[in-house]
């Protein structure tokens, strides 16, 4: 197992297959416009399955495809299936925003992906178009029933802002019953592309649960002795379960198993990291495997990178990335390095 200066291991990838959404929501893409990665500079699915046997040579063992929105790269049940059966990778997951997905599940299904995770941060159709500017609520609910079809449990994200959809907790809650998915709520978080964010408008784990407990009674928490999910998970009292991540007030840095690969091969440690790791360049330059190795080892075993918590002990709540500095770095958005 290979361990960084916290003792976390590199186990969890979040492998990012394409910068471009087919939403703008505001808590991710909230400016007009955006510096699309060069389409020379993506991976093909052969230098992507090449690189995923190094990282699982060196213990990854769990994979989530994300994007941007990952529906949108061509053909992605063939890089599905590419990954699906290497040895050992005990789970494939994606999340998608789900507008796409019900013409897509079944292909991805057979192709051998394991669990499935739907974005859906409100049900009301007009907030749905003003957070996404788009009005898709209602083929991203038909994807999220075409899931539950195809894989039966699913999860549901939904990222919880003041004011916009604070008030539908129990209401999401509800929903996942209905279509057999944990519901996981998540606290706005400054990172990336979010201009938007301003430290008045995060609802937190604290606030989350006192809600929940006045529309359902008591709630437990759900021990789970060396999980790394980001998700804590709670019990209502007919057992029904959800999840909270709480990335903002109560950071999980030091348990954080996670590193991203970008569309175009860059490897960032923290969701927060300023700087990456050029992949693709290595590899491209004719690199060997065990070359290539070498540098994941050396990155990883030297990280400290605890972003959520150095944000918060600093007290700056102003947005992490500066506009000018965005439109400068595109891998500094959140939809280009995958949540």
């Amino acid at each position: 197992m290979l361990l960084d200066l916290l003792n976390r291991p590199l186990r969890n990838l979040r492998l990012s297959v394409t910068d471009r959404c087919n939403l703008r929501c505001e808590y991710c893409m909230p400016e007009d416009d955006y510096i699309w990665l060069p389409r020379e500079d993506v991976l093909h699915f052969e230098e992507t399955s090449a690189l995923v046997d190094v990282f699982l040579a060196l213990g990854v063992h769990k994979i989530r495809l994300t994007g941007g929105e990952p529906l949108l790269r061509r053909d992605l049940p063939a890089l599905v299936r590419m990954i699906a059966s290497k040895p050992g990778l005990q789970d494939l997951a994606l999340t998608t925003n789900g507008v796409l997905l019900a013409d897509q599940i079944d292909a991805l299904h057979e192709a051998g992906l394991g669990r499935i995770t739907v974005s859906l941060d409100t049900l009301h159709r007009d907030r749905f178009k003003a957070l996404a500017r788009f009005d898709e609520l209602d083929r991203v609910k038909t994807g999220i029933t075409a899931a539950h079809r195809v894989f039966g449990r699913i999860k549901i994200d939904t990222v919880v802002i003041r004011g916009v959809n604070d008030d539908e907790l129990d209401a999401l809650v509800e929903y996942g019953r209905s279509v057999n998915a944990e519901v996981r709520f998540s606290e706005y978080m400054d990172v990336g592309g979010a201009s938007l964010w301003s430290p008045d408008r995060i609802v937190s784990r604290r606030e989350m649960l006192d809600t929940l407990s006045r529309r359902y009674g008591r709630i437990e928490r759900i021990a789970d002795p060396g999980s790394s999910a980001p998700a804590d998970r709670f019990a209502l009292p007919d057992g029904t379960t959800f999840g909270v991540i709480s990335s903002t007030t109560v950071p999980f840095c030091r348990t954080c198993d996670r590193s991203r690969l970008t569309a175009d091969g860059m490897w960032y440690l923290c969701l927060y990291a300023t700087e990456g790791i050029d992949v693709r360049r290595v590899l491209r330059s004719g690199a060997s495997r065990e070359e290539i190795a070498a540098l994941l080892r050396s990155t990883w075993t030297a990280r400290r990178d605890r972003g959520a918590e150095d944000r918060l002990a600093s007290g700056n709540r102003s947005p992490l990335i500066p506009l000018d500095r965005l439109r400068r770095d595109p891998h500094l958005e959140m939809h280009t390095r995958g949540g």
